[in-house]
């Protein structure tokens, strides 16, 4: 088993090493992402259904089911719609990105927040493969035709895959510590920021930053470790019982801050 290390702490904000120190209290987060996250959902399904329009059209003008043009050869045509596909995709999923990281899923359904934000990569998916699979299952198309087809599909696919991933994803619980100004930990490297710095996910780690919950998703880090999750919900349960057995009648927050 790895020695737990001891953590050098350093403010997000200065820079400063307050290893050791008390922690500065973390003020609310006025930088929380705010718009229109319907709207902007709704331009990226309006621009995704032009990508499945594209493709469709694609696949009639490469196979010669649409006779549009017919000084160009349909090879060039269809390769002209899937540029037009790829464009529609690539923009209808950075709306879409954009609008999660307004208004984002929560990371207590894991499939449904990975769906969340993988819709633009499984768009993209949707938007190539038939093509794909349709050219190089025509009998009547020459290999040509089909190796150069398919080839540009792919690259068109791959592209438009990794322009649609959000590498930086944010979780509801995310926004919600960033509003309450809650002060948290992360690494340089990680995915996850932490409301524990003695977090099992952290034992490793030499340096921690110390900032608000908003810091740490402007510095990538847009969803919550699962332990401190967990750890989280147990110690709000555990006050909450406590205060319910004194005759208590205060509610505690949603989360508690570190």
């Amino acid at each position: 088993m790895a020695e737990k290390k001891e953590h050098k702490i350093v403010s997000a904000s200065t820079g400063a090493d307050i290893t050791g120190k008390p922690r500065p209290a973390a003020s609310a987060a006025a930088g929380v992402k705010s718009g229109n996250a319907t709207g902007l959902r709704i331009g990226a399904v309006l621009f995704w259904i032009a990508a499945l329009a594209f493709e469709v059209l694609a696949i009639a003008l490469i196979l010669e089911k649409l006779l549009i043009l017919p000084k160009i050869q349909p090879l060039y045509k269809g390769i002209a719609a899937l540029v037009l596909d790829m464009v529609c995709v690539i923009v209808g999923s950075q709306f879409w990105k954009k609008a999660n990281h307004i208004d984002p899923a929560s990371q207590k359904n894991a499939l449904k927040f990975w769906l969340w934000n993988n819709m633009g990569v499984i768009v993209a998916a949707v938007a190539f493969i038939p093509f794909i699979v349709l050219l190089l299952s025509n009998k009547d198309a020459d290999k040509k035709t089909k190796a150069i087809g398919t080839v540009v599909a792919a690259i068109f696919l791959a592209i438009s895959g990794l322009a649609s991933y959000d590498w930086n994803p944010i979780s509801q619980e995310a926004v919600e510590a960033a509003t309450r100004g809650q002060g948290v930990y992360w690494t340089e490297h990680g995915k996850k920021f932490h409301t524990h710095e003695d977090c099992q996910a952290l034992d490793r780690s030499e340096e921690l930053k110390f900032g608000t919950a908003q810091e740490a998703i402007d510095a990538g880090k847009g969803t919550i470790c699962k332990f401190c999750e967990r750890r989280d919900a147990k110690e709000l349960e555990a006050a909450q019982a406590a205060i319910d057995a004194a005759g208590g009648q205060e509610e505690l927050p949603p989360a508690a801050n570190e």
